[in-house]
């Protein structure tokens, strides 16, 4: 069984992605600057970072025939959904936020996804107990432990009662939002930490059929399904949505008994439209589970090599980053008239100024993963990154060093130091160069 993750994103490379970054404890006394809040223009002559977002709406062809659906759950929906009202969401005539607690957030209506799930399935489940102590009491039925996160396993989050819930919604969710938008076109399902680019969603939608059964998402694996991975976001046509509703009709208590026994619910839906006859149509890395500083955008060791590649959403994203995503992409169609965003975009115009604005970050986990033995401190990490060509960026963590070929520009970490070889990126960049067209993937 592969990875939540990251082994899942999708089953031909499962091997090769594994587990791709772990986090290490380590006491480090070094006196290395601070990383600055966020980059600016002076990181780098010729990049460009957003400011203030421009008024209004860029051109969104297409986006009326669209119905947007965004998971949440009760014990994220008051942190994570309001910041996509103001960006996300703004632009989006037509979006339904399903929960498994029927509540108004900012005015919005956020609906119970479970409401149709059989009564006697809630009593008799145990993934129910905190859904049925909130129908009674409202949030004041929460308790602590509810809250309570965990990192993802094998078997995501066993330990989380949410999560639990989690896999119970995507049918209902589904057949719910075909009666609430029976004439859309599309139906695209994102999570509430999930960013997604619409101007490059639609130009990508319109190269295919709506009128034909398209299951659109990252390809990801549990035993023999195939499936489209939930927070990478994913799209379903009119026709492939029919399908799997009048499956779940059908087949109720036997889906209830699967999804018992399951514990993905993305999965379950991945295997109710297999059984209709709709199968995924693989996206990577068009659609990501990763977050920014996962992007490993130079990788040549997948099926795929992203830098051309239109990057149409990212998962794990924080509220901050949603926001600064959004006027990224708001200030590139208003001072240059740029709809399309690919992955070399995000890198030159946005991974990178991070990184040269502070090339030494303490409290930072730039990822690198190949251990270098000989190396007993950050100085020794940094020099045997020097004298190696390739090296383009290392980390000291857990007192060993790692260095990399590839840049990715990581996470904050309390205990671990970073740097990257910004002149070799640079490079990298310049050889990259830009691209004669983009490349949207298999769009028959």
């Amino acid at each position: 069984m592969l990875s939540r993750r990251f082994s899942r994103r999708f089953a031909a490379v499962a091997a090769a992605i594994g587990l791709l970054c772990l986090y290490y404890l380590v006491s480090l006394q070094s006196n290395l600057p601070q990383r600055r809040s966020r980059p600016s223009a002076d990181a780098d002559a010729n990049i460009q970072y957003a400011g203030e977002p421009s008024t209004g709406c860029p051109p969104l062809p297409g986006i009326e025939d669209i119905l947007v659906v965004m998971k949440t759950g009760v014990t994220e929906a008051r942190q994570k959904v309001p910041i996509h009202f103001k960006t996300t969401l703004s632009c989006i005539p037509h979006y339904v936020i399903y929960s498994d607690f029927e509540e108004e957030i900012e005015g919005v209506k956020i609906y119970d996804a479970l409401s149709t799930i059989d009564s006697g399935v809630k009593m008799r489940v145990q993934d129910f107990d905190i859904y049925n102590r909130i129908a009674g009491k409202g949030r004041k039925g929460l308790e602590q432990e509810d809250f309570a996160d965990e990192d993802n396993t094998n078997f995501g989050k066993p330990n989380n009662p949410g999560w639990k819930l989690d896999k119970w919604k995507f049918l209902p969710m589904a057949q719910e939002a075909l009666k609430y938008k029976p004439d859309a076109k599309w139906f695209v399902f994102m999570e509430a930490d999930t960013y997604p680019s619409w101007p490059t969603l639609l130009t990508w939608l319109a190269k295919f059929d709506h009128k034909k059964p398209y299951y659109l998402g990252t390809e990801t694996q549990i035993a023999d399904v195939i499936f489209a991975h939930g927070g990478s976001g994913f799209m379903l046509s009119n026709p492939a949505l029919t399908k799997a509703s009048e499956q779940y009709e059908s087949r109720r208590a036997e889906l209830d008994d699967y999804t018992d026994g399951h514990w993905a619910g993305d999965c379950v839906l991945g295997k109710v439209l297999a059984d209709a006859g709709v199968n995924l149509h693989f996206t990577w890395p068009i659609l990501q589970n990763s977050n920014l500083g996962e992007l490993e955008e130079f990788t040549t060791e997948l099926y795929r090599q992203p830098w051309c590649y239109i990057a149409v959403a990212l998962h794990h994203l924080k509220a901050e980053e949603i926001e600064d995503l959004w006027k990224y992409e708001q200030k590139r169609w208003h001072e240059k008239n740029k709809h399309l965003l690919l992955h070399s975009d995000l890198f030159r115009e946005f991974i990178y100024p991070e990184m040269a604005i502070s090339p030494t970050r303490l409290n930072w986990d730039n990822l690198s993963g190949e251990e270098q033995p000989f190396a007993t401190s950050f100085e020794d990490c940094r020099e045997i990154c020097d004298v190696q060509k390739t090296c383009v960026q290392f980390s000291f963590r857990d007192n060993t060093c790692f260095t990399s070929s590839s840049p990715r520009l990581g996470s904050s970490h309390r205990e671990a130091a970073s740097g990257w070889r910004t002149s070799r990126i640079r490079k990298m960049m310049d050889k990259k160069g830009l691209c004669r067209a983009p490349e949207f993937g298999d769009t028959s």
